[in-house]
């Protein structure tokens, strides 16, 4: 059965501090996604190692590794290994951090009487994104495209504005194989809507979000692009 219009009264709204995220589909070239795949695989390696870091550190000294200190043995980590300098610093850094995370909550669970699996180790193919934690530093948009330290500037579809600052940046590798980047905002300007004391009526519609008896047309937002 169809609903009639709904009528109540419009009032001023406002959200203090909004965050959002945007989503675009990324376009790499074959030699982008060859690069990008292989800075997966070293994210990959690094993630395994430093489980068996901090396991290793407990066993033989009874000392435990944290974040800062994972992060600090990066530099050695990487003349032990060379091919890690494919992948930027800071990408590098938010591997140590994901360990981190992985870490409180296993210690939470055990805190809170559970038995969880000592975090897993991933398999082949199973790290699948790729994150700079500071917008401006490693990576940047341009009028070609997102422009990623070490891979290049990649064409993306920018099918609406970003609004907001710009935090932080993430390259995701979708099951299908599809790229996208995902922009983290803050301060993303308010949606204020004009006091109207009066009872106003809605005709909720679906090409455009709603019509008001007043004459006013509300675009649908489509916040789900």
């Amino acid at each position: 059965m169809p609903l009639g219009p709904l009528t109540f009264c419009v009032s001023r709204y406002r959200t203090q501090n909004m965050r959002k995220t945007y989503k675009f589909r990324l376009y790499p070239t074959r030699k982008q996604e060859t690069l990008l795949n292989r800075q997966m695989e070293e994210c990959r390696w690094l993630y395994n190692h430093f489980p068996e870091q901090r396991r290793d550190s407990w066993k033989q000294d009874g000392v435990g590794l944290s974040l800062y200190d994972q992060i600090g043995t990066l530099p050695s980590l990487k003349k032990e290994r060379p091919s890690l300098e494919r992948v930027y610093s800071q990408t590098l850094q938010n591997v140590a951090v994901r360990v981190d995370l992985a870490f409180q909550a296993f210690f939470r669970r055990v805190k809170n009487g559970e038995n969880p699996g000592y975090p897993r180790f991933k398999g082949k193919g199973q790290y699948s994104s790729l994150t700079f934690p500071q917008w401006n530093s490693g990576c940047d948009l341009t009028g070609k495209g997102l422009r990623l330290s070490k891979v290049g500037t990649i064409p993306l579809v920018l099918h609406r504005p970003v609004e907001g600052k710009i935090k932080t940046c993430t390259v995701l590798r979708s099951s299908t194989g599809k790229w996208w980047v995902m922009l983290s905002c803050e301060n993303v300007p308010e949606r204020v809507l004009p006091a109207n004391p009066r009872p106003v009526g809605i005709d909720v519609g679906i090409r455009t979000f709603a019509t008001l008896s007043d004459e006013t047309v509300i675009e649908n937002p489509k916040f789900l692009k």
